[in-house]
């Protein structure tokens, strides 16, 4: 079976990455309404040239509406919903029965899919959602393959499953979290979350205020609440097996870079696995190259049991420059993100380009001139690169000691 690549674009920049590293569909918000008010997200205006993009490209544009609203945010929700029908937006993702209402009501040919907040995980509930007039679940992310298998089993073959498959899990998986409310005022269901499962704690007792005592086996302290990163590359003939329709990559606050390594690598994956080849080890190993905890492929083959290794996060390779043009002898017109040197060890990698490792040698500036160190960030520059890469093509090095 085909399976969908949706990919998150939390901004312009990180919708052009992940348009041009081969997503099918992909997943944005307004600046309300979303799960993620920390992203940059789009504007009306950004939003109406996204999806002209998009439909440029021949990708799927699905909106997230997927915040719990309030009885104000309600009011004003049938102009927004209007606005996402007048600009033919493929889907919006919702998790409330309200909001599904007011999309049937007011935006009839937007394709209504529900939310992971909605926390499907069973085939009664995804039935139920399917009867309401929705196209597609995100299931919650507790669900094991064999879960998955008997909803898919259980449901109308018209309606499609979509299940996250790479980056950060929530601690409490499908979303419904209070931590943040609680400890900051910033709610997470309606996207504002402060991610306190993330801080670093310590035990403090009662009769020694300012003595702080580290949760673990170490003077660094402990993250008690933190998970892991989910990582299902490995397993993409497992998901279409069980029926998975669409496969998301979380990220819409991650940077443009992850958006498009991780979309690229995925990409690779799914081709492979629907012409019944193995993936090749190198497209595996380019989600080991963006900022990620540990990995793990989430509870799709049981329960994962407690981490007890700590949970920071593993960043291995720098961004350098991007590429802006290239020449077919490969003398490339880059932008600078990080300082580097003629002599550096690079590697290039883009759009359908494979990883290539190289030293960086015909060094120049925005003029022509020879250079021996790329050093102000946005600068332009030319550099002879090994092969021909297309714009949005990346240079990143190895950080040093890694």
């Amino acid at each position: 079976m085909s399976m969908e690549l949706l990919s998150p674009a939390g901004d312009m920049e990180r919708l052009h990455m992940s348009l041009a590293y081969g997503a099918d569909a992909v997943y944005l918000a307004g600046l309300e309404f979303g799960m993620r008010s920390f992203a940059g997200n789009f504007s009306p205006e950004e939003l109406r040239t996204a999806v002209a993009l998009c439909r440029s490209r021949g990708a799927a544009v699905h909106v997230t509406c997927n915040a719990m609203p309030r009885n104000e945010e309600m009011d004003r929700l049938p102009e927004w919903l209007e606005f996402l029908e007048d600009l033919g937006v493929d889907a919006a993702i919702a998790a409330d029965v309200g909001v599904l209402s007011l999309l049937r009501r007011h935006a009839p040919h937007v394709k209504v899919h529900i939310s992971t907040q909605a926390s499907v995980s069973n085939y009664q509930a995804a039935r139920a959602w399917y009867d309401l007039g929705a196209s597609r679940v995100i299931l919650a992310r507790e669900l094991s393959l064999e879960e998955i298998s008997t909803i898919r089993a259980k449901t109308p073959a018209a309606l499609e499953l979509e299940c996250f498959g790479h980056g950060a899990m929530c601690v409490s998986y499908s979303g419904r979290c209070l931590l943040s409310n609680y400890m900051t005022g910033r709610d997470a269901n309606r996207g504002a979350c402060a991610q306190p499962c993330r801080y670093r704690y310590a035990l403090v007792e009662e009769q020694r205020p300012g003595e702080y005592f580290p949760i673990g086996e170490d003077g660094d302290g402990a993250f008690i609440l933190n998970s892991r990163d989910m990582c299902t590359i490995d397993h993409i003939p497992a998901l279409m097996a069980a029926g998975v329709s669409s496969l998301k990559i979380e990220g819409r606050a991650k940077s443009a870079y992850y958006a498009g390594i991780v979309t690229g690598a995925y990409r690779h994956a799914i081709d492979a696995a629907q012409a019944g080849q193995p993936l090749d080890p190198v497209w595996r190993e380019e989600v080991e190259k963006v900022s990620h905890r540990p990995y793990a492929p989430g509870f799709y083959f049981g329960p994962l049991g407690q981490h007890t290794g700590d949970s920071r996060y593993i960043r291995a390779w720098q961004v350098m420059a991007r590429v802006t043009s290239c020449a077919p002898d490969g003398m490339a017109l880059c932008t600078l993100n990080n300082k580097f040197a003629r002599g550096d060890e690079l590697e290039l990698v883009g759009p359908n380009v494979r990883p290539v490792a190289f030293r960086a040698e015909d060094l120049r500036d925005g003029e022509g001139l020879p250079i021996s160190e790329a050093r102000k960030p946005q600068m332009s520059f030319y550099l002879r690169l090994p092969v021909q890469a297309p714009p949005l093509s990346v240079l990143r090095k190895k950080a040093v000691g890694l």
